[in-house]
């Protein structure tokens, strides 16, 4: 089997295809919320605790000079990515809870009886022709 046949036959398994398609979607709910979170949330947060915009919270470590940047440590980005994270753990943790009470519910409702047997099928049969004999 050649390298490119092997290949084919990996990637289109169904958990690889499943995992690609989780993958892309994931990244575009992470996108959503990180939206949510510095346009939606977080200004008006910053408003109540009197006008701080989170993305310019920062310590200066070390002073801008002529031939390098400000050392900065970003906390106030660190906070918001925080966010990102509760939200994205909370939405995920919700779905997965909604998916176990549906796998939960499936598996309690009560399977069908088995179909009797041949020779219990034809002992009815008969028990049934003797009460109607006599």
């Amino acid at each position: 089997m050649g390298m490119m046949s092997e290949f084919k036959s990996f990637a289109m398994r169904g958990n690889v295809v499943d995992m690609a398609v989780g993958i892309v979607i994931g990244g575009a709910f992470g996108k959503i919320v990180s939206s949510f979170v510095n346009d939606v949330l977080m200004p008006p947060v910053g408003m109540l605790i009197g006008g701080v915009d989170f993305n310019d919270l920062a310590i200066v470590l070390k002073a801008a000079t002529e031939e390098a940047e400000a050392v900065t440590l970003k906390y106030g980005a660190f906070i918001q990515t925080l966010l990102d994270f509760v939200i994205i753990a909370f939405a995920i943790f919700m779905v997965v809870k909604v998916m176990n009470s549906m796998k939960k519910k499936e598996e309690e409702k009560p399977a069908a009886p088995p179909k009797p047997s041949a020779e219990v099928e034809l002992l009815t049969e008969i028990r049934d022709s003797l009460k109607n004999n006599n």
